[in-house]
């Protein structure tokens, strides 16, 4: 084909609109269906009108339109995924394992933060399946009931993940939030700690390992259990200020402390220096999440750890193997935990 120069893209009518594969075409010589074609299954196009197809693209700078591909295929090549929070690091990290999954499997992401409102989870599982993905990651396994009509009426492959359930949506890939508080709770039994608080930021999977810790604690032979929520995200002046509230509002000293968050932890960590209290002579505290300071604070932190990176690669591969219609599909897969002893406790 000649090269093609900006006065031919003028007669065509693709300098100043958006170029369309029609336009392509006639440049090409060939039909939009064959420019489709090209698009979608090159190998079922002459490899001469392949490559003056390609030239065309390369000369317009024509982009295909995504959206409409999918509506002719049935497949976008696009996976959503919707966290409470892209910043915090216990979820981010096993959304890079399951990003990277996902795109070596050549589909994109889509990513969207919730916050840990369902009304605003709903608004966004609407948003994305506007854009009509291939699958969708969620985090948590509580919904409510638009968004599980929304998601069911979808019929996508649906991964539900950082929880467990007996009943998913589709498939669910994390581990139990009470086992977890049970395992801390035994753990601080099992070190001799007879009093026990928590420290738990406004989230349902915080307050369910919170209320199982509590019960086993207690269960075990240990003192009621003191607590201070802190009524919203986790924060390091958060765990700060919970200290405080522990101290001179329930007189809590001698016991452990089991936190929400690693970062409610450090904080606490800091106000019991501040106030010159010895860590884990007089307070003892454990935290949750293990994230990447844990281990180099002063004292390190005993903490809950789960491994994020194992997780986003489970979840990868399970909605990549429903994607697949295999039949080697787990729909619930437990990565479980484990308790890390550091330091301060």
């Amino acid at each position: 084909m000649p090269q093609m120069t900006q006065e031919k893209i003028r007669q065509n009518g693709a300098s100043s609109k958006r170029v369309t594969m029609a336009a392509v075409g006639r440049m090409a010589g060939v039909s939009q269906v064959t420019v489709s074609r090209a698009l979608s299954d090159p190998s079922k196009v002459s490899p001469d009108a392949l490559r003056r197809i390609r030239e065309a693209i390369e000369v317009t700078g024509f982009v295909p339109n995504a959206i409409a591909g999918a509506l002719a295929s049935n497949k976008s090549r696009l996976v959503t995924a919707l966290i409470p929070s892209i910043t915090n690091i216990v979820y981010s990290s096993f959304v890079r394992s399951f990003s990277e999954r996902i795109r070596n499997a050549g589909y994109q992401i889509l990513l969207s933060e919730t916050g840990f409102d369902p009304a605003e989870e709903e608004t966004l599982i609407a948003a994305h399946l506007s854009r009509r993905p291939d699958a969708m990651l969620l985090t948590g396994i509580h919904h409510n009931a638009q968004a599980r009509r929304l998601l069911l009426g979808a019929n996508i492959p649906v991964v539900e993940v950082w929880d467990l359930t007996s009943s998913p949506i589709d498939l669910c890939v994390g581990f139990s939030h009470a086992d977890a508080g049970r395992s801390v709770a035994e753990f601080a039994r099992n070190k001799g700690y007879a009093r026990a608080a928590t420290v738990t930021a406004a989230d349902e999977r915080a307050d369910r390992r919170r209320a199982a810790f509590a019960t086993r604690f207690e269960a075990l032979g240990g003192q009621p259990v003191a607590r201070a929520d802190i009524g919203g995200a986790a924060r390091f002046g958060a765990g700060r200020s919970a200290l405080g509230q522990l101290l001179e509002d329930h007189g809590f000293t001698r016991g452990v402390i089991f936190c929400s968050s690693d970062v409610l932890a450090h904080g606490v960590l800091v106000e019991a220096q501040v106030r010159g209290l010895d860590v884990p002579g007089e307070i003892a505290v454990i935290g949750f999440g293990d994230q990447e300071f844990a281990s180099d604070v002063y004292p390190s932190l005993t903490t809950v750890r789960v491994d994020r990176d194992a997780l986003g690669t489970r979840a990868a591969d399970q909605l990549l193997a429903r994607l697949d219609d295999s039949d080697n599909v787990e729909a619930v897969t437990d990565v479980g935990f484990e308790v890390q002893q550091r330091e301060s406790g």
